[in-house]
């Protein structure tokens, strides 16, 4: 059964957040749920978000809610377990819109993935994000 794996244990990083606002543009929006809130990066050819998870997943699909006019155009996804060096296991091209875009993913077991978001629809690079989720299973 396929369901999200972002748990309160899961550990965050994030490449930039806007001006380092937190509060209002922090890593914290992209899972909470709430359509008012959302990480914004600040700008740069390319931004990351990092989960590291509390046990081994396998994970199945990547789902993201941009912002229309801050979108990537092409993404990838990376993953380890342990201390190995992430590896890639896909490559995504998202739309430059507000819905709720599903990627699917090579079956993987991970506890450690980073998704990467370049060639940014916004000159300045920033990317928007409303909801990220990471779909699987617990391995």
């Amino acid at each position: 059964m396929t369901h999200s794996l972002v748990c309160p244990e899961t550990v965050t990083r994030v490449s930039s957040v806007l001006n380092r606002n937190t509060r209002q543009f922090g890593k914290k929006h992209l899972f909470d749920q709430n359509e008012e809130t959302c990480w914004n990066s600040d700008q740069g050819p390319s931004q990351w978000v990092i989960l590291e998870f509390p046990q081994r997943i396998r994970v199945s699909q990547l789902q993201i809610q941009f912002q229309g006019g801050f979108s990537s155009r092409r993404g990838h996804l990376e993953g380890s377990q342990g201390n190995e060096a992430l590896s890639k296991i896909v490559d995504f091209y998202p739309e430059d819109n507000n819905s709720l875009q599903t990627f699917p993913v090579p079956v993987a077991e991970v506890d450690r993935l980073k998704v990467t978001f370049e060639d940014a629809a916004d000159f300045f690079g920033r990317i928007v994000i409303y909801h990220l989720r990471v779909l699987g299973e617990r391995a």
